[in-house]
């Protein structure tokens, strides 16, 4: 993939035949990357850099047009090859800050993605105070046909509750047409979108894609969870992506890189499909999100986990209340319990503002909570607790006890959210405190699963003696990272859930190191389908755990919905099932039956949307994963207005015999039926608020 051949006024550097990138290194030294075949002068400098003192040379909302960036030239590159992949360095240099770049792209044989990340160094003898540093730049997107007049622009809103809402628009709705010719200039500004605080998706996800009219999608991931932005506009008649993490404008980031010192950007990833749209390009960014992952058995097995806490008990565990359930889940099928918020509160004004020091409530286990959790491993499963590890209550002890440093704080004072306070993870105090708790938790109670929240925003972060906030969120986070990665280091059978406040920090940050991602605190069984339906984009399905709450009040369609919706996924499964007849427990056991079924298939299948990405009010959803000899099909339908049918249509499918089979449940009269000739099936719900899951296998 790699080459250094004259080609007019440019030398070819790099290129990536799959992705249809190249990067070239004009006569004056500047390297770009972008597409083969665009002008030269449509491509964004492969690096660009906002530093006090040195800023852009138009000024505007945009980050890309740096003075420094405009003043990297190509000093040298390199490439290595190994079993994982390709790695080519690039090196650049600025002669009036002395400072150099170096710009690593990642990619694997076969692949179509390219991961960058851009290391900084001070090779004067002057503090250069950075303010902004791109991850990954690009340039000459467009439409061969239809230029940007033909390309779409997708984003995905996210809040709590509503996590993973994608949404769409022309390019040229959100950029619109200038008539440069008129004045001479680009435009100064862009579309962008950000993070604020320290939920890295309390407002949008990471993600973001272009597509145009054939089916070609550019799709993009920022790994961050201390602050990230992205942008596109038009750049001489061609579309540009420019990826970051923190900046000071967005996230109160600066950082004074002193001579000698060094700065690692957050990682970034493209990858790219040339026909399929998205779907294809999601099932490519699926791969590499299970390539860069850390290895786990987790991700293989996918055992069936039981929490007590949605819709049933809601953080007021006790030993009475906890065993039937216990019970009743172990002959569901569940193979992990999880003791959910709760267990350590023996306060009687409430341990919202008390956590912290995680001990056991003596008043709501009278046994002890070991009680509970021999109760779990004779019932054949495997014990879990709630953690909220970041944080401590303002009437903690352990607020006075650790040190000043060992929280954020900022102007010299302690910051406070919601009746916390959030610990820096960088300080000794800080990770023995919470090394001693997780080993006592999981090396003496014999803990192998810990749900990790973090129900705050703590705001821009921490000022730790003169570096900025932002510079201190991104520290504790690097920190917090590694924290979690030691934790699995002494302890390789514990499985680590990434939750906040639901899906508040669903990034690859954190999903690189964690086994699951809660998707939602959704309690609404029918809000939940667009999430369950969506969540494969922010996660890989066998990192996604969506919840299934039945309770023994809902009617057999209700159950049914509800349980279907999380089983192309991680079942999370709640609700009061010990208060259930039996046929209504035969409906949950017939779930889980079918879900380990299907289970061996998820963790190697690609997410498809035959009815494209779910609006929030949709009556039909439908969500599929690509297996290896067949499909998986979820179809939703919700509401009273809606037909009792819909057509999904499946093209790649076209022409092949195949028969759908109903998996789960039995009690919506749900059918279907398929046109091989064009390449649809007609899916039939009668009753509305139900759901279905479908497999389609050829005939044998």
């Amino acid at each position: 993939m790699t080459a250094a051949v004259e080609a007019g006024e440019t030398t070819h550097l790099w290129s990536h035949p799959q992705l249809g990138l190249h990067a070239v290194v004009d006569t004056t030294g500047s390297v770009r990357l972008g597409a083969p075949g665009q002008d030269w002068a449509a491509l964004v400098p492969l690096v660009e850099v906002t530093a006090t003192g040195h800023g852009r040379l138009w000024s505007g909302e945009r980050f890309i047009e740096t003075a420094i960036g405009d003043r990297l030239t190509y000093r040298d590159h390199d490439t290595v090859w190994d079993a994982s992949g390709e790695r080519t360095t690039i090196r650049l240099a600025d002669p009036e800050t002395a400072l150099m770049a170096e710009v690593t792209l990642e990619t694997a044989s076969g692949a179509g993605f390219l991961r960058s990340r851009v290391r900084l160094v001070n090779e004067g003898d002057t503090p250069l105070r950075l303010e902004s540093v791109s991850s990954l730049t690009l340039g000459g997107i467009t439409d061969e046909r239809g230029g940007l007049d033909a390309l779409m622009l997708h984003w995905a809103d996210n809040d709590w509750l509503a996590e993973c809402r994608w949404r769409q628009a022309p390019f040229r709705r959100q950029v619109v047409p200038l008539s440069r010719f008129a004045h001479g200039h680009e435009g100064r500004g862009c579309f962008e979108r950000s993070s604020q605080g320290s939920w890295s998706t309390g407002r949008h996800l990471p993600v973001g894609a272009l597509t145009d009219r054939r089916g070609r999608t550019w799709l993009w991931q920022i790994e961050s969870s201390a602050g990230w932005r992205f942008e596109t506009g038009e750049r001489e008649g061609a579309a540009y992506v420019a990826l970051f993490g923190p900046d000071d404008a967005h996230h109160q980031w600066r950082h004074s890189l002193a001579p000698g010192e060094d700065f690692h950007t957050v990682p970034a990833v493209l990858v790219r499909a040339g026909t399929g749209g998205l779907d294809a390009a999601f099932g490519e960014l699926t791969d590499y999100r299970r390539l860069i992952r850390r290895d786990h058995p987790d991700h293989r097995t996918l055992p069936v986990i039981y929490n007590d806490y949605m819709n049933t008990l809601m953080g007021d565990p006790t030993t009475d209340k906890l065993l039937p359930l216990i019970a009743a889940a172990g002959r569901a099928g569940a193979e992990v319990f999880v003791i959910d918020a709760g267990w350590y509160d023996d306060d009687a004004q409430g341990w919202w503002d008390a956590v912290g020091a995680w001990e056991p409530a003596q008043g709501r286990f009278p046994g002890g909570i070991q009680e509970v959790l021999d109760a779990i491993r004779a019932h054949g499963m495997v014990p879990g607790l709630w953690l909220e590890p970041e944080v401590v209550g303002v009437r903690s002890p352990l607020a006075h006890t650790l040190p000043p440093e060992a929280f954020f704080r900022r102007g010299g004072l302690r910051v406070t959210e919601h009746g916390r306070h959030h610990l820096d993870l960088r300080h000794p105090a800080a990770r023995a405190h919470l090394d001693a708790v997780v080993d006592r938790l999981v090396g003496e109670w014999g803990v192998g699963y810990l749900k990790l929240d973090y129900n705050i925003n703590i705001g821009p972060g921490t000022e730790n003696g003169p570096e900025s906030p932002g510079a201190g969120l991104l520290g504790h986070h690097r920190a917090h990272l590694d924290w979690m990665s030691a934790v699995l280091d002494r302890h390789p059978g514990l499985v680590l859930e990434n939750c906040g406040s639901g899906g508040l920090r669903m990034d690859y940050a954190q999903l690189a190191v964690t086994q699951l991602q809660s998707t939602s605190d959704q309690q609404d069984p029918l809000r939940y389908p667009p999430i369950a339906a969506a969540a494969a984009t922010a996660a890989t399905p066998e990192q996604a755990a969506v919840w299934a709450y039945p309770q023994p009040d809902d009617s057999a369609d209700r159950i049914g919905f509800t349980l279907t919706g999380a089983l192309l996924g991680r079942i999370h499964l709640s609700g009061f099932l010990d208060r259930m007849n039996d046929e209504q427990f035969d409906l949950v056991r017939s779930a889980i039956r079918v879900y380990k079924d299907i289970r061996p298939e998820i963790a190697d299948a690609h997410p498809l949307w035959p009815l494209g990405l779910p609006d929030w009010e949709d009556a039909w959803i439908a969500h599929g994963l690509r297996a290896a000899d067949s499909m998986l099909l979820t179809v939703w339908r919700r509401g009273t207005e809606s037909a009792d049918h819909r057509g999904l249509n499946l093209p790649d499918l076209r022409g092949r015999r195949l028969r759908p089979v109903v998996l789960h449940p039995g009690t919506a009269d749900a059918g279907a039926e398929w046109n091989a000739a064009a390449g649809e099936l007609t899916v039939r719900l009668p009753r509305p608020d139900t759901a279905v899951l479908l497999r389609l296998v050829p005939y044998s």
